[in-house]
């Protein structure tokens, strides 16, 4: 039974005042639209419109969400399979539909769109061919004939600029995709080709069996600087010669896909894990940073210093502690040298920006990250850095907090270097109280539970930061 997929009026396109509340913003003579239309008949036919998730891209169909009345989700340009991964993944009754064009899917998502293809999970990709970058101005496009001429290849396409990509052919050659088929829209009888096929994609999915792509070649009158009949011969005459039609890989499998929805519940995911539940902290004081209800933090170092894994488990240990903690990690290019950092977010309601560009808490490692870094530091903020490879520290203003502490020299004194970034733990738990040290401790336990033998060294690393503070200044 048909549905009306469509939403009645478009509301979203320009406050779907007078004739754009009931047309789309394409181009006359665009391909999308017809897509579109056939699209949105054979999610109704199939009845699976309230099951159906479309995901639409940065490009001309950047929009769907103004005219399809099903669940969407906007990707960044090429990211649509992986947020259509996401989905299926995270629901696996949803009906999942990539929907791309060339510069999106076949260039800047290239990776993603291989990667995801041979993983061969039932997701139905539309790939919109139109040999153009539609929406950013008509540049060459990885579908771009040769000799055509774009905004970027003013003299036509040439060898050195590459030759156009037959992504159908390319799709059908891994192992992943069950279906692929390129159709067109020049002509009745190819609308009716295409239709036919999205609607098998689609029944795919909707039983289990797998991946399908459907390339579709359609116009672009607008950039081909065409009619519509035009360009509809264009593609007929041009295109089709270079990318043919037909079905590249028809596979016939048995349905395979029917796993259990995932759980979603903290305690469940941890029992099946083999860890230990945590015990949570349900009714969390106020922070214990005067005049703070959210702080962020900047833990930064080279790579090897163990920012990274001080930040992971201070958020950790923020979370069980019952606050809303996030944790962002940023690495530089280098495995050692350079810097590398990570930002940290804890509130007693909800984070609402996990980023931590002007951070109230900043532990350096090095000098380059206390360099890069302390000027972001807001008044009032406090900078703690070690003082054993930092012996001339930056100026700053006198309204931030400073304290050196030697990091890697209490690590060296325990027989451990690489435990500098928990002697920093102990020293920021010891200037702040940001959070108790047995909540810290039992996070460090829990996270060395496979490594027993290395949590006195960690926890003896722990007490000598808190010391070191201890000795030096009062906790506020």
């Amino acid at each position: 039974m048909s549905t009306n997929v469509f939403y009645d009026h478009f509301e979203r396109h320009s406050h779907g005042q007078g004739l754009k509340g009931h047309s789309t913003h394409y181009c006359a003579g665009c391909g999308h639209g017809i897509v579109h239309r056939s699209l949105a008949e054979v999610i109704g036919e199939l009845g699976v419109q309230d099951r159906t998730v479309l995901i639409s891209p940065v490009g001309c169909s950047v929009f769907a969400h103004y005219y399809f009345d099903v669940g969407n989700s906007q990707a960044a340009h090429g990211r649509a399979p992986a947020v259509a991964l996401g989905h299926k993944l995270a629901n696996p009754g949803a009906i999942v539909i990539s929907y791309q064009g060339d510069g999106d899917l076949a260039s800047i998502g290239l990776a993603e769109t291989i990667s995801i293809a041979q993983m061969g999970l039932p997701i139905t990709v539309v790939f919109v061919n139109n040999a153009i970058y539609g929406m950013t101005g008509g540049q060459l496009a990885p579908t771009s004939l040769m000799g055509q001429k774009t905004a970027t290849s003013v003299e036509g396409r040439t060898p050195a600029m590459g030759r156009p990509l037959k992504m159908a052919e390319l799709m059908a050659q891994l192992d992943g995709p069950v279906y692929v088929e390129r159709v067109a829209l020049f002509d009745a009888r190819q609308r009716m080709k295409a239709r036919k096929a999205l609607r098998k994609a689609l029944q795919l999915q909707i039983e289990g069996r797998g991946y399908a792509f459907i390339e579709v070649l359609a116009e672009c009158p607008t950039h081909l600087k065409m009619s519509p009949e035009h360009a509809e011969a264009w593609v007929r005459e041009e295109m089709v010669p270079v990318f043919p039609l037909g079905t590249k890989k028809d596979l016939t499998v048995e349905p395979w896909f029917h796993p259990a929805a995932p759980s979603f519940e903290p305690e469940k995911i941890l029992g099946l894990s083999g860890a230990e539940p945590v015990e949570v902290n349900k009714e969390p004081p106020i922070p214990h940073i005067p005049g703070l209800e959210d702080i962020c933090l900047k833990l930064a170092g080279a790579g090897g210093d163990g920012a990274q894994t001080a930040a992971l488990l201070l958020a950790r240990a923020a979370i069980a502690e019952g606050y809303d903690a996030t944790h962002i990690p940023s690495y530089g290019p280098e495995s050692r040298g350079g810097t590398s950092y990570a930002d940290v977010h804890i509130a007693a309601g909800e984070v609402l920006n996990p980023a931590a560009a002007e951070p109230d808490i900043l532990v350096a490692f090095n000098a380059p990250s206390l360099a890069k870094f302390a000027g972001s530091v807001p008044p009032g903020g406090l900078i703690l850095y070690d003082s054993t490879v930092i012996t001339t520290p930056p100026e700053v203003p006198s309204d931030r907090r400073v304290l050196g502490v030697p990091f890697t020299q209490l690590a060296r004194e325990i027989s451990r270097p690489m435990v500098k970034n928990v002697v920093a733990l102990g020293a920021l738990q010891a200037a702040t109280g940001l959070l108790p040290p047995e909540r810290i401790l039992s996070t460090l336990r829990q996270l060395l539970k496979d490594k027993p033998s290395m949590l006195p060294v960690n926890e003896t690393a722990f007490l000598a930061g808190q010391r070191a503070v201890e000795s030096m200044v009062a906790v506020p």
